[in-house]
């Protein structure tokens, strides 16, 4: 999940007034003493180990699940955090070394790792009707016929301050939030689990969502560099690496004309295209890409020198494809941000359309606004997502506690976004990782109704790795009929699982 602003609530500190009478006096000897606040002790490691088989094609897999905490240390053993997981391992292994393990995550920043985990990868799954629309809660767990399992053992990791991570009593938990903090932490995370697991011969793989392929590219390198750790793959679902290609603002406009093909997708989908576009859907798609490339971004360099004749024709090709009137086009000049895009589609219909997967639609109080209220697709996966994996924690893995899984949070905001003074662009990272290590292979996978990290993204950023020719072949793209979280859809969940399961047996060696 993608979260890009977070609110912040405004904390009030109210006075009360001095009474109007001699302050009582202390009492004497021992009890005069103000205590000290002792420190609290730092938290203990946890776990709960049950055993389980899921059947994939016909054969069953006997599996060990492990829902427990890792404490993390600094280099003078100070306990800095506890890290809570859900580990998968296939029973019956004999050499460590023929398996591969994978660590999985979400994004946000703030999310947990519970929509990968229990929409994509993990041996349970939420269940969805086939074309990945929300049934009524709560949500109801199934086996999952696409699970991973069968190619990879699975560690799917919450970050400090999601699911049940927290920092340890005392700990600023600053020091994990940012680019650079999140990514260090959770390579030490890494590192603790395989040595304690004695993995380090096993085929290593990161699996992203979201903000998480973010996380991935920068992990793909700080494994390497900090702990001579390589790793044989890096799965990235919804790609987001260079966030530039992100952020509508003034003086900015590469995302204008990255996210044009989205929309055209969109538009497509709600039959807002004219006839000669509304045939086969990738088609459009790829005229709208050469459009894009060839002249909508390169009009969009020229700024005011554009002519007003020019820039109606532009207004005019861009309304086309995105299924919105010249006029809007023009009054956006030529740029309409996506939160405007989600409202005006369908606005006729007094409907917006979602913007992690523009197949969903929702309402509104009214259709005159200029930004929509809700994501329809988020508000749909939520829910579901959220009581089935407090009720999976505790009923089915017997991992006990009180706490409140985070799977959302606002805790981890303001982020830190410090990057070498320029756009936060872990694309180097991953480039410097893939040329450190060219067995190094990179599978990215993109839906084609996502708004939140563009499929069109996806080619432009690895259009824009740097990569000699040699090893561009390292970087594999997939394209699904669905959003962001496109395994939420049973056609692109399978094929989901039959890509990344090729690719992680294949990159294992």
């Amino acid at each position: 999940m993608l979260k890009k602003l977070a609110i912040l609530p405004l904390l009030l500190l109210l006075a009360l007034p001095a009474l109007a009478q001699p302050p009582a006096a202390a009492p004497a000897g021992k009890d005069a003493k103000m205590e000290e606040k002792k420190p609290q002790p730092p938290p203990e490691e946890k776990s709960s180990v049950t055993k389980h088989s899921l059947t994939l094609d016909g054969r069953t897999y006997p599996y060990t699940a492990t829902a427990g905490t890792l404490l993390l240390r600094d280099d003078e053993g100070t306990v800095k955090a506890s890290v809570f997981y859900i580990a998968y391992t296939l029973d019956g292994v004999k050499d460590p070394a023929t398996r591969p393990v994978t660590f999985s995550f979400n994004g946000g920043p703030g999310a947990a790792s519970l929509w990968v985990h229990l929409g994509a990868f993990g041996p349970r799954r939420v269940a969805r009707t086939d074309e990945g629309f929300g049934l009524p809660p709560p949500g109801k767990l199934v086996d999952n016929e696409d699970s991973i399992l069968d190619a990879t053992d699975l560690v799917f990791i919450d970050p400090v301050s999601t699911g049940y991570s927290r920092p340890a009593p005392g700990q600023d938990p600053k020091q994990f939030h940012g680019v650079k903090q999140d990514i260090d932490w959770v390579a030490e995370f890494i590192r603790l689990w395989v040595t304690r697991n004695q993995r380090w011969a096993s085929p290593k793989f990161v699996a992203g969502e979201s903000y998480g392929t973010t996380r991935a590219a920068g992990l793909a390198y700080q494994l390497a560099e900090r702990y001579g750790m390589m790793l044989n793959g890096v799965v990235l679902v919804s790609t987001v690496l260079n966030w530039q290609d992100q952020d509508f603002h003034p003086g900015n406009e590469r995302p204008c004309f990255i996210h044009l093909p989205t929309y055209a997708a969109a538009a497509w989908y709600h039959k807002k295209l004219p006839p000669e576009l509304s045939g086969d859907l990738f088609k459009t798609l790829s005229e709208v890409e050469a459009f894009a490339l060839d002249e909508y971004g390169p009009a969009l360099l020229q700024g005011d020198r554009l002519s007003d004749a020019r820039r109606k024709e532009l207004a005019a090709k861009i309304a086309r494809y995105a299924g919105l009137s010249p006029t809007y086009v023009e009054r956006s000049n030529l740029c309409v941000q996506i939160d405007r895009f989600t409202k005006e589609l369908l606005r006729d219909q007094g409907k917006t359309i979602g913007r992690l997967d523009t197949r969903f639609t929702g309402h509104d109080i009214d259709s005159a606004g200029e930004n929509y209220e809700f994501d329809p697709a988020s508000a749909s996966t939520d829910g579901p997502f959220a009581a089935a994996i407090n009720d999976y924690i505790r009923r089915d893995l017997k991992y006990e506690t009180d706490l409140v899984y985070e799977r959302l949070t606002d805790k981890v905001w303001p982020w830190d976004w410090t990057f070498h003074n320029q756009y936060v662009n872990v694309a180097e990272y991953l480039r410097q990782a893939i040329t450190r290590n060219p067995h190094l292979q990179v599978l990215m996978a993109a839906g084609v109704y996502d708004l939140a990290t563009p499929f069109f993204d996806t080619f432009f950023t690895r259009d824009h790795l740097g990569l000699p020719q040699e090893l561009r072949g390292n970087v594999q793209i997939e394209l699904y009929q669905a959003g962001h979280m496109m395994y939420i859809r049973k056609a692109d969940h399978d094929k989901l699982k039959k890509d990344v399961a090729a690719f992680i047996r294949k990159s294992a060696g």
